[in-house]
């Protein structure tokens, strides 16, 4: 009963404070692909090339910053991290819509990445220092539902603003909240639950008993050095950059795809790019329920990757012959990419003990960054290059199919026993 008590307490606690957290920051990063479809792009006359190359900067300086992030935040503190992050990302998201010169775009488009870097290591960290194994693949789950979810209202919400508005009211009304939340997540959470004065101090004794429990039997690793140089954090760096290709070129760029179907508005845009993350909710829920039920996580990834490759390669093989079977087949493509993302987060603090997982996990994101960059750049640049969307769908089915490949030879590889290593898991 108490067990019961203390997981009810947590997750009706943490997990919306979580959820919305990172929704306002997935808001102020992806709204650029709506603004850049319309009114953006030809009010700063900013060539397809150079819209690219804005969209993907974000991700640039996302790349850079992670790992420092991920250590203040496992050192020092997630909550302090993150509410200066809050205030910083929503001021520059606000300031997206004043700026008159391209020049200053750059800076903030760049300086948006910087300061967003340490949102989602920083955030892993901490649901780890509260949520057991059997529970983490949920919780990362429930975090990262505010991707595909703040995608699926973002989409409706921006074409009202942009027909109603303009692209630069757009960013303003977005940006905004942020900067107010940072408040209501610096009241509400604390960083460990030691600090929690909502739970009873046997509450407390309890959890960090079941998290402690599970640092048992792991081999030590000594620091960030030596858990970088694991062939398994190698190869799930890669595959996560193969990943990030695929999902952050489909969301920068499915604005501007379904806009060049005869007779389209925005409007209509809007709810139609909003339709793949209602399928990616339902799958990722889903998917995380089943790996934590089972403990299985390879089996709940990789397969997920795949069809999602297979959905991008159809969608290249019908083209522009029929519109709407090709938009399915992106549905499913969408859907099966954010599947998996509860059940891949989980695996690193299940193979690294806690003062390396944070840092392990960084690394992983700050290359899912890197390929983040290389897919919404690339994406844009063969669209504008070829005319078309045909050659990027093949570009971003490759990239899933590697990914799925590069999941069961990382994980395998966790499984293999050697003298210097003995990371596992449940696959």
């Amino acid at each position: 009963m108490q067990k019961q008590t203390l997981s009810k307490k947590r997750w009706l606690r943490l997990i919306p404070i979580a959820f919305i957290t990172y929704s306002l920051a997935y808001l102020d990063r992806a709204n650029y692909g709506f603004g850049a479809a319309s009114g953006l792009a030809a009010d700063l006359h900013i060539t397809p090339g150079i819209s690219s190359l804005l969209g993907s900067l974000f991700f640039l300086g996302y790349f850079f910053f992670q790992v420092p992030g991920a250590y203040y935040a496992d050192n020092k503190s997630a909550k302090k991290l993150i509410f200066w992050s809050l205030i910083l990302w929503g001021g520059l998201a606000t300031a997206t819509g004043l700026i008159t010169n391209i020049k200053l775009l750059f800076g903030i488009r760049f300086m948006l990445g910087v300061v967003e870097s340490a949102v989602m290591p920083s955030m892993l960290i901490f649901l780890s220092h509260w949520f057991t194994k059997a529970e983490r693949s949920r919780a990362n789950t429930f975090l990262i539902l505010g991707n595909p979810a703040t995608v699926l209202w973002m989409s409706i919400l921006s074409g009202y603003l942009l027909n109603s508005f303009g692209w630069r009211w757009m960013f303003i009304f977005e940006g905004f909240p942020a900067m107010i939340w940072a408040f209501i997540w610096w009241k509400v959470v604390q960083d460990d639950p030691k600090d929690a004065k909502w739970l009873s101090s046997q509450e407390k004794l309890h959890l960090e008993e079941e998290l402690l429990k599970e640092q048992q039997g792991m081999q030590e690793v000594k620091n960030y050095r030596d858990a970088f140089k694991s062939k398994t954090v190698i190869l799930l760096s890669l595959q996560y950059a193969l990943w990030s290709i695929g999902v952050y070129g489909f969301v920068m760029w499915l604005p501007s795809i379904i806009k060049a179907a005869p007779n389209m508005d925005i409007v209509t845009t809007g709810w139609l790019s909003s339709i793949p993350y209602i399928l990616a909710v339902l799958l990722m829920l889903g998917t995380s329920y089943f790996s934590d039920k089972t403990l299985n996580r390879k089996a709940f990834v990789w397969p997920f990757l795949l069809i999602g490759a297979i959905a991008f390669y159809g969608s290249y093989l019908i083209g522009t012959s029929n519109f709407w079977l090709s938009f399915i087949l992106l549905i499913i493509a969408g859907g099966a990419m954010y599947a998996p993302y509860g059940p891949f987060f989980a695996i690193i603090p299940e193979i690294l003990p806690r003062n390396v997982a944070g840092g392990a996990m960084a690394l992983i994101n700050s290359m899912g960054a890197l390929g983040s960059f290389l897919g919404s750049y690339i994406v844009g640049f063969l669209n504008g290059r070829t005319g078309g969307f045909g050659a990027s769908y093949v570009f971003m089915a490759g990239s899933l199919f590697l990914s799925a490949l590069l999941t069961i030879w990382a994980l395998r590889e966790a499984k293999t026993p050697s003298k210097k290593k003995d990371f596992k898991v449940s696959a």
